[in-house]
């Protein structure tokens, strides 16, 4: 019999733009062992690229993680999770959900999670304690490794994120993207991958673009100029998104330089958005509520892209003056100065393409990823025999 795993996760549809759903979807899709069976959370739509040994459950009614798919999410783990040989969560663990998995999933089986942030500036070592319970922890970064065995736990292990290269490769600019967003393919486009109202790089980008393309005019009666267009490439996920989007579209206007701007909003494939960008930037003040690592630069790296990130601590990991241009974080004046310096230097973006790909298909390849994660699954087996023994018994929940 194979081990039955199921991957506990928000919807697995398209569009494949959010971190912990996309890294599921790639995971159970290169996994072809037979040995190995995949229970995925779906909608009624079909994915594609699954192998035989995949097996979805449309208990979604749409792909929106909203309050009712969260509690159809709930109900299906309570109910549902003893019919499985493992459960592996890979959405982000809080106090009260975890509460609920450990004290109301009947007959809880063995269990992974995936912990791709600790969330430092919420939560401390006694919530990590509550919060984390599975009989395996998986962090995404050597740091959330070392801080979580310095507060006690001993079932730690770091693997890191894997890249689908195939997928994220260098190409050429898209032509259908380069439609849609009003693009030439001799446009030089510099790109941001964060967000709009959270991570506080927005406000910062605008200010340096206003000031910028403004200084770029040639007298003060001139309309202003833009020596390359600026893409945000970002999604609305929610009212507050919505309203900094509409704010900052008003201060482009004001300023006479809407033109110069471009919105993806969401696109359902991030490959070709990527392909479109002569550089990308994530210069970040803050990385709360997002993964330790964002897949969005190990995407753009794979994807032959010179990098430019701020410089938190927690990119270290994976940044180096080999594969990215690191800026102070909150500097738009030294973000400029990067673009600029990138820009006139075809040499310099090229070498970045090169060694970022090179970095990526050494430590972040999905097929090595993978067979860690199986390492993983079927390390139970060695622990007694999964199917005699890994049920809990009534008496001891």
């Amino acid at each position: 019999m194979p081990i039955k795993i199921l991957l506990a996760t928000r919807p697995l549809v398209p569009p494949w733009d959010e971190a912990s759903k996309n890294f599921a979807y790639f995971l159970a899709k290169s996994i072809r062992d037979p040995e190995l069976e995949f229970h995925l959370l779906t909608t009624d739509e079909t994915l594609e690229e699954l192998g035989a040994n995949c097996v979805q459950h449309p208990i979604f009614g749409s792909g929106h993680f909203d309050l009712k798919a969260k509690m159809r999410l709930a109900m299906f783990l309570f109910t549902q999770s003893h019919r499985f040989d493992i459960v592996h969560y890979l959405f982000t663990p809080t106090p009260f959900n975890s509460f609920l998995l450990k004290n109301f999933t009947w007959k809880r089986p063995k269990t992974i999670q995936t912990i791709a942030t600790l969330r430092e500036e919420r939560w401390d070592a006694n919530d990590w304690k509550q919060m984390f319970f599975a009989d395996r922890l998986i962090t995404y970064t050597d740091h959330s490794r070392q801080k979580l065995e310095e507060a006690g736990f001993s079932n730690v292990e770091r693997i890191y994120p894997g890249i689908d290269l195939e997928r994220f490769a260098p190409r050429p600019k898209n032509p259908e993207t380069l439609k849609k967003l009003n693009l030439s393919p001799d446009d030089f486009v510099v790109s941001y991958v964060g967000e709009y109202a959270r991570l506080g790089a927005t406000d910062m980008i605008v200010d340096m673009l206003v000031r910028r393309f403004s200084l770029s005019s040639h007298s003060l009666h001139s309309t202003p100029s833009s020596p390359f267009k600026f893409l945000f490439a970002l999604r609305v996920k929610n009212d507050a998104d919505r309203k900094k989007k509409e704010a900052i579209q008003q201060k482009f206007r004001e300023a006479g330089i809407l033109e110069h701007i471009r919105f993806s909003d969401t696109v359902f494939d991030v490959a070709a958005l990527y392909s479109v960008a002569d550089i990308i930037t994530f210069p970040v003040a803050d990385m709360h509520g997002k993964f330790d690592i964002p897949l969005a630069i190990l995407e753009a790296y794979a994807s032959g892209k010179p990098v430019i990130l701020s410089d938190l601590p927690l990119f270290r990991e994976f940044s180096n003056p080999n594969i990215s241009v690191t800026i102070p974080r909150g500097d738009g004046d030294a973000l400029w100065r990067a673009i600029e310096s990138l820009r006139h230097d075809e040499t310099k973006r090229n070498a970045l393409s090169t060694d970022a790909r090179a970095f990526v298909e050494r430590s972040f390849n999905l097929r090595e990823t993978a067979e860690r994660y199986m390492d993983a699954y079927s390390g139970f087996l060695k622990q007694g025999g999964m199917h005699e023994s890994f049920f809990l018994s009534e008496d001891s929940q």
